[in-house]
């Protein structure tokens, strides 16, 4: 497999858990730089995963950083979990359980299945949703989520979201599993505290991946440690600037 980063490639990666997106480009940048010994190399993600999610990262190297934009505009893919009757301030695992509610007391157990899926058709279409305060949005020059992890909270203005599909592919109390597609902006952890907010019992995501972005699938992704592989050994050689 041939590569041409100085002038431009578009790399297809499953981000790891835990680790954020520009934890992979500095990955990705060091593994081109040694394996093929060149000095600089341009290279960006084209939009960002939270570091407790998985799935599909396009970056762009050389002169297709050109491109970033028109690859962040795409629509997206993702699976995921959310569990029921519990939240937290960041919408995820990132923090601990705030407040939690008595499921049997919110609805029969009887009525669950079809409360989750009323509730999800209600989501779809074009709407307005509010971003979470752990986000790396910037607001007055600082990333939200710098103020938010020092419990200061910040004004973040709602944004116009589309959500073309959420489908609830398994429930199992008081879990749900589901995959939706949506616009560039989307925010997933937000669907899933104001999923909570409309059944009236809390919502928080366990599990988060990105499955597609536009025609770019997860599953023509590579693993960090099988990219490498597929460069050559160092040859100890570093090109001049």
């Amino acid at each position: 497999m041939s590569f041409q980063f100085e002038s431009g490639e578009v790399l297809l990666v499953n981000k790891p858990y835990t680790w954020t997106s520009f934890d992979v480009v500095g990955k990705m940048r060091t593994i081109i730089r040694q394996r093929m010994g060149i000095r600089k190399i341009k290279i960006g993600h084209a939009g960002t995963l939270d570091p407790l999610a998985t799935g599909l990262l396009i970056l762009c190297t050389g002169k297709f950083t050109r491109r970033i934009d028109e690859f962040q505009g795409l629509e997206k893919e993702y699976t995921g979990t959310l569990q029921l009757g519990a939240t937290t301030p960041s919408f995820d695992l990132e923090t601990p359980v705030d407040q939690t509610f008595n499921l049997s007391e919110a609805l029969p157990l009887t009525g669950w299945e079809a409360a989750i899926h009323s509730t999800a058709e209600q989501f779809t279409g074009t709407f307005e949703q509010v971003p979470p305060q752990f986000s790396a949005i910037k607001v007055d020059g600082k990333r939200a989520y710098e103020s938010a992890r020092k419990e200061v909270n910040v004004e973040i203005k709602a944004r116009q979201v589309t959500i073309s599909v959420f489908e609830i592919t398994r429930i199992a109390m008081p879990e749900v599993e589901f995959r939706v597609v949506c616009s560039k902006g989307t925010y997933i952890r937000s669907l899933a505290r104001d999923f909570g907010l409309s059944l009236g019992c809390g919502a928080h995501l366990t599990a988060l991946c990105r499955t597609r972005i536009g025609m770019y699938h997860l599953r023509d992704a590579h693993e960090i440690n099988d990219f490498q592989n597929l460069l050559p050994d160092p040859s100890g050689d570093v090109r001049p600037e």
